[in-house]
């Protein structure tokens, strides 16, 4: 697990000064909205409460061709063609029409950063705002541009933000015990969890074996350990969070928000890296329009969210699977499951859910696209 970096005492020095554009989180989401700004003249600051791949927050799993459209090969753990489902009546194999990858978040984000050009970054906890001004606790920071990607607290916002249990949230826990497997395998058995999913995600010397709730009245830390028991592997090094399970408006109030604070994850699957990059991709071509006067602030804020809307018709579906799945009788969700695994459903099904976030997308790297910077991609 990463090595805390933060700085502290002496070295945590008050921070205050005007820029161009502010990125508050230097998770997914907002490195992808810096990569997106650089070749440009504007003075980015990116920044954030931990260092920059200091926090690791998730499984960190994502489409392979998300990892080479990007340039982030080098941060690949382990790929895997299939997704191995476990119920209480049998197991199934999934053969994927494209290949899943585990990752190293610290390495895959210095890769992000490189790529960020003069953006400069600095540790500092983002505690609000007043208009232009965002409020941190080493002094207060300046611009007309500002995006929240600081995740579900929605930290910018001026409206309420509920809090779990009563919030939109699913809430996952898992171990990082040294081991090594070759299978991606999910385990839908309600015996772990009544509403969620549980699962083992190998990541080269490592296994990631955690346990997800999609209702957040559930803990999940005992069936955790029961899951990591039943695989005999020990649970050491927890990492949890919560995860978004709604989306929400994009642009509120001048501000950007992206990934988690625009609730940027997948319902039932969770998966919210390459969302998270995509939607930052989308936010950064926004910006980039602006900074080069080909956009008011008020188009980009309007485009962006509006690019944001017209995705949420998936997420929504995607949600209504989230509320089926534990709804289901076993045996009939056991069925589905056989069902899905004939080849042309898999590769239907896959299909589609890959082109809610599609790879192209990212294809190309800044400054040298053909189409206009700014400009989203269609909605797949």
């Amino acid at each position: 697990m990463p090595v805390r970096a933060t700085k502290r005492g002496a070295d945590r020095t008050p921070l205050t000064g005007e820029w161009d554009v502010i990125v508050c989180g230097a998770s997914f989401g907002g490195l992808a909205v810096a990569r997106e700004l650089a070749r440009t003249p504007a003075r980015v600051l990116v920044v954030d409460r931990y260092e920059i791949g200091e926090r690791q927050t998730s499984a960190c799993g994502i489409p392979t061709q998300w990892l080479d459209a990007l340039g982030l090969r080098g941060a690949l753990q382990q790929t895997f063609p299939d997704i191995v489902v476990h119920t209480p009546y049998g197991t199934t194999r999934w053969r994927l029409p494209w290949t899943f990858s585990t990752f190293d978040y610290r390495t895959l984000c210095r890769l992000l950063w490189e790529q960020c050009g003069d953006a400069v970054f600095e540790t500092a906890k983002v505690e609000g705002r007043d208009g232009g001004v965002v409020r941190t606790d080493r002094g207060e920071l300046q611009a007309p541009l500002i995006v929240d990607a600081l995740g579900w607290r929605r930290v910018l916002s001026r409206s309420a933000n509920v809090q779990p249990p009563e919030a939109y949230l699913s809430r996952g826990l898992e171990v990082h015990p040294n081991g090594a497997g070759d299978e991606l395998e999910l385990w839908l058995d309600r015996s772990y969890v009544p509403a969620g999913y549980s699962w083992s995600f190998p990541a080269d010397e490592e296994l990631r074996v955690g346990v997800g709730s999609f209702d957040p009245r559930y803990h999940v830390k005992d069936p955790t350990l029961r899951l990591a028991d039943d695989l005999d592997v020990p649970p050491v090094r927890f990492q949890g969070n919560w995860i978004p399970h709604r989306i929400r408006p994009a642009a509120e109030d001048g501000v950007f928000f992206v990934g988690d604070s625009a609730g940027h994850c997948l319902p039932t699957t969770a998966e919210g890296i390459r969302t998270a990059l995509y939607f930052g991709l989308a936010c950064g071509r926004e910006l980039r329009a602006v900074i080069e006067g080909r956009r008011t602030h008020v188009d980009a804020l309007e485009r962006y969210a509006a690019f944001s809307r017209s995705h949420a018709w998936k997420f929504n579906a995607m949600l209504g699977v989230q509320w089926l799945v534990p709804r289901v009788p076993p045996r009939a969700l056991h069925a589905f499951i056989r069902a899905v695994a004939v080849r042309p459903v898999t590769r239907w099904i896959f299909r589609k859910y890959l082109n809610i976030a599609p790879p192209s997308y990212a294809a190309v790297s800044p400054g040298t696209r053909e189409r206009t910077p700014a400009e989203p991609a269609r909605a797949a």
